[in-house]
């Protein structure tokens, strides 16, 4: 009895699908029509776009030239003759046909409702949407592992080590991503500042309004998305500080205030985003900037110096004595 086919990862089928509805709409079809009746350099673009809608939206124009084995100036020609202005124009007809494309966000209220008609269909004891939500995360992780790239994460990070201040922003539950990082980079950067730490939205203006051409901002947002985050990177942007943006789409709000995008997929099926894939991104670009920098590994070794006497190790005894001593030695004075 032959064997039946492997379930393919969602991992593999979500970009799929996505790619698939992309090509349905009226720029894939375009894009498809180049395919047919093109040759060279302009076959080579449109089925490359049409393969990798997501990533190509993500990639500057140098970038995509780099892989597609074309030149810039090819790129804008292809751009004009779909009847774009230019590359850029290019790149938001096909953030604005991916919206489409990419299954509907809906609000956490009418995701559970959905789910919990699933479970009541289902009858089962375990509800099945318990299992899709794990796979939804190990998608969203798989997915935007294999769409991130280190020669951008590496060149953000020079540009995060070159900043006089650092700010990283986020609202809701953004708000624990942007302390997150804060703290993962303060050791290797001459200044941090997470601008909404307390305080609600005119105490993170307050703390934004010096923002300038030395510094940099980290913005985070996720569906569904903090409008004051988007006002407050575009006002960063206007000050001529260099924008960097974690969200799920390059047709999230944030994007057009952006110079940089790190893109976290944040499907789920009953929260309104997920934030695993989220703190991969995170990471990653933490990683980067702790192997980019040139005094990094004595930086490392003084933020340990600093926090040996309160960690759990084999000197804790020790360590613990220390300070009981000093205590006492306080009471003293």
């Amino acid at each position: 009895m032959p064997r039946p086919p492997p379930i393919p990862l969602p991992s593999e089928t979500a970009p799929v699908a996505v790619a698939a509805n992309f090509a349905q709409s009226a720029l894939g079809q375009a894009l498809r029509q180049v395919l047919l009746e093109a040759r060279g350099s302009n076959a080579v673009v449109a089925d490359f776009l049409l393969r990798n809608p997501v990533r190509a939206t993500a990639w500057g124009i140098e970038e995509l030239a780099s892989h597609t084995g074309t030149s810039t100036a090819t790129l804008s020609r292809f751009a004009r003759a779909l009847g774009f202005a230019g590359f850029a124009a290019l790149r938001v007809g096909m953030a604005d046909a991916l919206q489409s494309a990419m299954p509907p966000v809906f609000q956490p209220v009418e995701k559970l409702k959905q789910a919990l008609g699933r479970g009541q269909a289902n009858g089962a004891s375990e509800h099945p949407v318990i299992g899709e939500s794990l796979d939804a995360s190990l998608a969203n992780l798989r997915f935007t592992a294999a769409a991130l790239q280190p020669r951008q994460l590496v060149a953000i990070a020079h540009k995060v080590l070159a900043a006089e201040t650092v700010y990283t922003l986020g609202f809701g539950l953004s708000a624990h991503l942007a302390a997150m990082l804060a703290l993962d980079l303060q050791p290797f950067c001459k200044q941090v500042i997470n601008v909404v730490e307390f305080g609600g939205t005119e105490v993170a203006a307050g703390r934004l309004m010096n923002i300038s051409q030395q510094d940099l901002l980290i913005a985070i947002s996720f569906p569904r998305y903090a409008s004051d985050a988007v006002t407050l990177a575009r006002y960063a942007r206007d000050r001529g500080a260099q924008v960097i943006v974690i969200t799920d789409s390059m047709a999230s709000p944030l994007v057009p205030s952006a110079h940089d995008c790190l893109l976290a997929a944040a499907a789920h099926p009953v929260l309104s985003s997920s934030f695993t894939a989220a703190l991969l991104v995170i990471e990653a670009l933490v990683t980067s900037l702790m192997l980019s920098g040139h005094d990094h590994v004595r930086q490392a070794e003084k933020l340990t110096e600093a926090i040996a006497a309160y960690m759990v190790n084999g000197k804790s005894d020790d360590a613990g004595a220390a300070r009981g001593t000093h205590r006492r030695n306080v009471r003293k004075r």
